[in-house]
């Protein structure tokens, strides 16, 4: 008796699982334009991904993160949990999306996208076999993320790709492969955020082979980014799985980018890194991408490392480790030193840094000839 009567409840959470994700869905699919789809209180579940698509104005609210739980434990279909499409102003608020197949909230194509106060995560901790991304705008334009909370992504906690007009303030990152990432976009500004114990804090990236080439106007500023050293757990093949496990900044042929006034702590490989995309050792067959950096400041942060050796995992430690030697006393700023063939300058300005300490890797010669001067870089 006792086990039919575990049976039957179990049948009864079944159907009523089902009955919630069928009920949202409909939610999803018949809220008006500017309507709102209220998220009740509690932990719900669900079995495949959640879309709402061609819709303007709309609003999905919560009750709050530690109120509202979608969760996808046992997600059987899709590959994002919550996908939003050709949409405009919409507007995600007060929830919590857990352990999604992928991705957790994907937004696509949509002009005017707020993400506030949410929290994507996995359960089970950062491990290769969970989504990608936790919040994930792509070809959007006008991108809020503010007040959210994202951790244990396989490659980048809070993302923003191929989009134009983007704000990221007031958010934590924490025990993801890449906290923060902008990659391919313009006009970003990235400020009054935490990324700690992620393997990289904050990455601007800029990269070959994508629908929308050569972001850039990138502002990085007033975060605190400290001790980003947990070890690469990107599946193999993955970009982020070449960012070195103790990497404060990463700048991979970005431009037009200012880093200032950031707290930058206690990452044991890169403080701020500074390289062309031909530190990837990856082939190049885009040729309409730039993969050289440029136009790049980095002004009054302040930099503070323990003495330790940087990381000897990968290709990168493996070069700190047997090419560059540094030992326990590794450079805070790190420049490639790789130019376009005839430039002599690639506009790398450092100014006013406290705890400054500076290294052109000559990368490009096979490290044969990395200075620690960093005169040829200091501006007004």
């Amino acid at each position: 008796m006792r086990f039919l009567l575990i049976f039957l409840l179990s049948t009864k959470i079944i159907f009523a699982q089902k009955e919630v994700q069928k009920s949202l869905q409909t939610q999803l699919i018949n809220v008006p334009d500017n309507g709102t789809v209220y998220l009740e209180e509690g932990t719900f579940y669900f079995t495949s991904t959640l879309s709402l698509e061609g819709k303007k104005g709309v609003k999905i609210i919560g009750k709050g993160v530690d109120k509202t739980i979608l969760s996808f434990k046992d997600q059987t279909q899709g590959a994002e949990g919550l996908r939003v499409s050709n949409a405009a102003n919409i507007i995600l608020k007060d929830f919590t999306l857990e352990d999604s197949k992928g991705d957790a909230i994907k937004a696509m194509e949509v002009k005017g996208i707020s993400f506030t106060n949410l929290r994507t995560r996995w359960s089970g901790g950062p491990l290769k076999t969970n989504g990608g991304y936790g919040l994930y705008p792509v070809l959007c334009e006008g991108v809020l993320i503010e007040n959210c909370e994202a951790s244990d992504a396989s490659d980048a906690g809070i993302y923003v790709g191929q989009s134009k007009d983007i704000e990221v303030k007031n958010c934590i990152a924490h025990h993801n492969v890449a906290g923060i990432e902008i990659e391919n976009s313009i006009r970003a500004r990235v400020y009054h955020n935490k990324a700690y114990q992620n393997t990289g804090g904050i990455l601007v990236f800029d990269l070959p082979d994508l629908q929308v080439k050569n972001g850039g106007f990138c502002q990085v500023f007033e975060n605190e980014i400290y001790e980003n050293n947990l070890e690469n757990f990107a599946p193999k093949g993955n970009i982020v799985g070449k960012v070195p496990q103790g990497t404060g900044i990463l700048l991979l042929a970005a431009n037009n980018t200012s880093i200032y006034q950031n707290k930058i702590l206690n990452n044991k490989s890169v403080g701020i890194g500074i390289i062309s995309y031909f530190m990837t050792e990856n082939p190049i067959k885009d040729t309409e991408y730039d993969p050289y950096p440029y136009d790049i400041e980095i002004k009054e942060n302040v930099f503070e490392r323990r003495k330790e050796k940087a990381t000897s995992k990968g290709r990168m430690g493996k070069m700190l480790k047997y090419k560059l030697r540094f030992g326990t006393k590794v450079p805070h700023i790190m420049y490639d030193g790789i130019l376009k063939e005839g430039n002599t300058n690639a506009a790398v300005c450092i100014l006013n840094n406290k705890n400054q300490s500076f290294v052109n890797l000559d990368a490009g010669n096979n490290f044969k000839n990395k200075s620690q001067d960093p005169s040829p870089y200091l501006c007004k």
